[in-house]
């Protein structure tokens, strides 16, 4: 090692509390390494250390092993935030976070997928013993899971919050739409929201489903294709009732001597 080296190493361990801050922008390993084994860096230092975007796996992974900075939750969250930290040691972190760095981690689109997913699990698991406010604010800022989670639970509040969240997309409708049994309040909600009401696809899903109210399936037959509306009125597990509406929208283009163009909105 150079005398240089050792000078900055020196240095490093030796530095007073109000010199720490400068050194916390060196760019050598073992010099931040030796920075960390300074008396004097404090919880303040590591944290604005975590700060950057460039810190180098390695020194993130000797954090991870360092128990006494780890009681510190800000250290913790700092870590499982960091890009460069070890997957299997952000996902271990991640589990003791509090909900709604939860849901930041979720959101962070440049976090690796597994873990932005394991967030979203972990926000799900906790959705049954949380307070109607929380479960509020997570309707209408949790990514798309979480919110679909939300509104197959069926309460009125967070349904109507959840069908306005940014994140939710038509996938996650229709899982929901899907299910085997739907709280009462769902289907309705979605049948005459502003916007889920207009997708094409949910329109389908809403007409094979039972508990769609008979206004909304009334308005959404004009639309369907010619070839979706062939397709359900020979369909055996569709009821009764809504086989009569088909064929009855048949009758009306028969009578007008034309077949409905398809009109998909999204």
């Amino acid at each position: 090692m150079s005398t240089k080296s050792e000078s900055a190493l020196e240095r490093a361990r030796s530095a007073s509390r109000d010199e720490i801050p400068a050194l916390l922008y060196e760019t050598d390993a073992k010099t931040l390494a030796a920075l960390i084994e300074n008396p004097q860096f404090h919880e303040s230092h590591l944290c604005l250390l975590l700060e950057r975007k460039d810190l180098p796996g390695e020194i993130l992974e000797a954090l991870a092993r360092g128990k006494e900075w780890l009681r510190s939750y800000r250290v913790r969250r700092g870590l499982a935030f960091h890009l460069h930290t070890p997957r299997l040691v952000a996902m271990r972190l991640a589990r003791e976070l509090y909900l709604m760095d939860l849901v930041q981690l979720s959101l962070l689109s440049l976090a690796p997928p597994e873990l932005r997913r394991l967030a979203e699990e972990l926000i799900l698991a906790r959705l049954a013993q949380l307070p109607l406010g929380q479960k509020l604010t997570l309707a209408r800022r949790a990514p798309a899971r979480v919110a679909a989670g939300l509104l197959a639970e069926g309460h009125p509040q967070a349904v109507a919050a959840a069908l306005d969240n940014p994140f939710l997309t038509e996938a996650q409708v229709l899982k929901v739409l899907a299910q085997e049994e739907t709280r009462p309040a769902v289907v309705p909600a979605i049948a005459r929201h502003r916007r889920w009401s207009h997708v094409y696809n949910v329109r389908l899903a809403l007409l094979r489903h039972p508990k769609t109210p008979l206004d909304c399936v009334l308005a959404f037959l004009p639309d369907l294709t010619q070839r979706d509306l062939d397709e359900m009125v020979n369909s055996s597990v569709l009821s009764a009732r809504l086989r009569q509406y088909l064929r009855g929208e048949l009758v009306h283009r028969g009578a007008r001597g034309v077949g409905k163009p398809m009109r998909r909105k999204s």
